[in-house]
C-alpha cells in the first residue's frame, strides 16, 4: 500500500511502526500523524493501562507494554519496520535501543536533544551499514529543524561568523516529565561551546539576554527572556558552516520570571550548594499549574546567522511563530518525513544525526496545518567599529592589524604577550583594582564580542582576565573600564595605528587631561602577524602595567567537543 506525499516528492510504503513512549506529550503527537499517515503504529511503553487508555477509539495504534531493558525480545516479537524513540530524558540514557534495532535489522528514529545521545550516535555507523540499517538521532526542533533553518539561512555565505537560535515555550505548553527532568538537570551544570575561536565553558540557564520573535504578518511576541542550554547543535554546527562560527542555543518560558528563577536555581549548582535539581523535577508541573491562567498559547523559535556575503557583513534570521497552542506540536514534526523517507529508500544506511536530514520544505505540509508562521529576513549591518572611526584609511591598514579589528559578533585571537609590571606599591595595587595581569611571559587569549555597533574585548593573560568595551563618540574610539572612559584618536599609515587619548570621562563627567593617564599604544604587523604594545602609567605614580607582545586569529584550540 503507498500513500503520495507530493510537497516532498516521496512516495512512503505503508509500515508496522513501533512508538517507544508513544502515549507521551511528544509520542503521542508523532503516534497520532502517523497513523494518520495511514501506518500500523505500536503505542508502547511501561505502563499498558496509559498506552490503552490513549488508544481508546484511535484507529491505526495498538497499545502494548514494553521496557527498555527488555527492548530485544520486544523486537523480536512485533518485528516493526522502524521504531521511533520518544521517551527520555535522554541525557541519562545510552544507545541500548538503537543498537538493539539494529542487532534486529529494524530502522530507527528518536527525538533526542541531548548533545552527548545525539552526537554520540555515529559510533554505530559502521554496524548499521552491515546491517542495511538506518539510524537516525535528534529529529526534533534540535538538530533537525534548526540543521534544516541554518542551512538554508547559510546559502551564499563565504564565511558564517556567529550562529545564535533560541525557543521560548507559551506558558499553556505543560512540561511533561522527561521534559522537567531535561530541564532541570542542566541547571547550572557545565558544558563545552565554541566561542571566541575556543573551546570555552559555560553553564546550563544562564547568560540571560532578551530575544525578540517577530514574523511578517504575525502579532509580535515582544521580547522574552532567554537563557543557555546545552543542544547538540554546539557540538555540530562549527564544524559544518564555513568560518568555524561560534554556535549559542537559549531556551525559556513565555514568562520572564520563571526564566529569571530558573537563572537563580541555576547558581546553587554553580555554586555547590546541590549537585543537581534534576531529582526536583516532580515539582515544577505542579509549580506550573499555579501560573497557568497566565501568559498566552504563543511559543516561538529563532535562527540568526551573522557573516560575509560578497563583501557585504550580514545577519539572516528565520523566525517560526506557533499560535492557538500548537507550539508543542513542533518537536514532533521532524519524523513523519523521516519515517516517510527511511521506508521510501531515500535515506542512506548508516548511523547519523539529523542536522542534516530534512529541509524547511519538509516541514511545510505539517506547517500549513497548525496555526504556524514563519519567515525569513535578511539585515546588512554596518562596517564594523574601526572602520566607522577611521574611514577611508581603515583600508590602508596592513592585512593582520585591519583583520583584527573586523569583528563580526564573535571573534578572537590567541599568541604571546609580555609583561611588565607596576613600579610601586600604590600603582600595583590599582593594576590589581583592574585586574591587570602580572609581570611575566603569558599565553595570550582575546575574545571579541561585537554587538549594535560595540565591541567587547576580554584578554586572559594565563587565564587572568579584564576586559574593556569600546564604541564611537564622534570622532572618537572610546574604551571604558567600568565607569572610567577615555576616548582616542587613531593615527595610521600603511604599517600600523597608534591610539593617542584626547579625552577621559568618569560616568558623564569629563575629566582634565592632564590628569588622565599616560598611554600611547601601538599596533602593527610584522612576518604577518599582529603586534602590540601598551603602555600604561599614571601621573606622579608611574607605570601601571606594559604589555607587548603579537595576537594570530588562526582558531586556536580546533578539538572536537561535540560530546562534552
Amino acid at each position: 500500500m503507498l500513500a503520495a506525499e507530493p510537497r516532498t516528492g516521496v512516495t512512503t510504503a505503508l509500515s508496522h511502526i513501533l512508538v517507544l513512549g508513544g502515549y507521551g506529550g511528544f509520542g503521542g503527537r508523532i503516534a497520532r500523524r502517523l497513523a494518520a499517515a495511514g501506518h500500523d503504529v505500536l503505542v508502547a511503553g511501561r505502563n499498558l493501562a496509559k498506552a490503552q487508555a490513549f488508544c481508546m477509539d484511535q484507529s491505526g495504534l495498538t497499545p502494548i507494554a514494553i521496557d527498555r531493558a527488555a527492548i530485544a525480545a520486544a523486537l523480536s516479537e512485533h518485528r516493526p519496520a522502524l521504531l521511533v524513540d520518544a521517551s527520555g530524558p535522554f541525557q541519562r540514557l545510552d544507545h541500548t535501543v538503537p543498537a538493539a534495532c539494529i542487532a534486529a535489522g529494524v530502522h530507527y528514529v528518536d527525538i533526542a536533544d541531548a548533545r552527548e545521545f545525539v552526537c554520540g550516535i555515529a559510533e554505530l555507523d559502521a554496524a548499521a551499514k552491515v546491517a542495511g540499517v538506518t539510524v537516525i538521532s535528534g529529529a526534533s526542533s534540535v538538530p533537525a529543524l534548526s540543521g534544516a533553518a541554518v542551512r538554508q539561512l547559510a546559502a551564499g555565505m563565504e564565511d558564517v561568523r556567529a550562529v545564535e537560535m533560541a525557543i521560548s515555550a507559551s506558558n499553556r505548553a505543560t512540561a511533561g516529565p522527561a521534559v522537567a527532568e531535561a530541564i532541570l538537570a542542566q541547571l547550572g551544570q557545565p558544558f563545552k561551546l565554541w566561542r571566541s575561536r575556543r573551546w570555552t565553558q559555560r553553564r546550563g540557564w544562564q547568560e540571560l539576554r532578551r530575544e525578540h520573535f517577530a514574523v511578517a504578518g504575525e502579532a509580535s511576541l515582544g521580547h522574552r527572556l532567554v537563557a543557555l542550554v546545552d543542544v547538540p547543535d554546539h557540538g555540530l554546527l562549527p564544524q559544518r558552516l564555513p568560518g568555524r562560527p561560534a554556535v549559542t542555543f537559549r531556551a525559556g518560558t513565555e514568562l520572564g520570571f520563571q526564566t529569571f528563577a530558573l537563572w537563580i536555581a541555576s547558581w546553587l549548582v554553580r555554586w555547590k550548594l546541590i549537585s543537581s535539581l534534576a531529582p526536583l523535577a516532580g515539582l515544577l508541573r505542579p509549580l506550573q499549574r499555579l501560573t497557568g491562567w497566565m501568559g498566552s498559547d504563543r511559543s516561538a523559535m529563532i535562527v540568526r546567522l551573522f557573516g560575509m556575503t560578497e563583501g557585504q557583513r550580514v545577519e539572516r534570521r528565520w523566525t517560526l511563530i506557533a499560535s492557538q497552542g500548537d507550539g508543542p506540536e513542533i518537536p514532533a514534526l521532524s519524523v513523519p518525513p523521516l519515517v516517510a523517507r527511511i521506508l521510501a529508500g531515500l535515506e542512506p544506511t548508516g548511523a547519523r544525526n539529523a542536522g542534516l536530514s530534512l529541509d524547511l520544505v519538509d516541514y511545510q505540509p505539517q506547517f500549513d496545518g497548525l496555526a504556524i508562521r514563519h519567515g525569513v529576513t535578511e539585515h546588512i549591518l554596518p562596517p564594523p567599529l574601526y572602520r566607522r572611526v577611521m574611514g577611508a584609511r581603515f583600508d590602508r591598514l596592513p592585512p593582520a592589524v585591519r583583520a583584527m579589528h573586523e569583528a563580526l559578533r564573535d571573534g578572537g585571537a590567541h599568541g604571546i604577550a609580555e609583561v611588565t609590571g607596576p613600579t610601586n606599591i600604590l600603582a600595583a595595587t590599582i593594576a590589581y583594582i583592574v585586574g591587570f595581569p602580572r609581570a611575566g611571559t603569558h599565553d595570550l587569549h582575546v575574545a571579541f564580542e561585537e554587538n549594535d555597533g560595540t565591541e567587547t574585548w576580554t584578554r586572559s593573560f594565563s587565564g587572568k582576565r579584564f576586559h574593556s568595551r569600546l564604541s564611537q563618540k564622534g570622532q572618537w574610539l572610546v574604551e571604558s573600564f567600568g565607569v572610567f572612559r577615555f576616548g582616542f584618536d587613531l593615527p595610521s599609515d600603511e604599517h600600523g595605528l597608534t591610539m593617542v587619548m584626547r579625552r577621559w570621562w568618569i560616568g558623564p563627567f569629563r575629566l582634565p587631561l592632564a590628569l588622565a593617564p599616560r598611554s600611547r599604544a601601538r599596533e602593527w604587523e610584522e612576518d604577518g602577524r599582529f603586534h602590540f604594545d601598551v603602555p600604561i602609567a599614571l601621573p606622579f605614580l608611574g607605570r601601571i602595567v606594559h604589555y607587548r607582545g603579537q595576537l594570530h586569529g588562526d582558531g586556536g584550540n580546533q578539538t572536537s567537543a561535540a560530546h562534552v
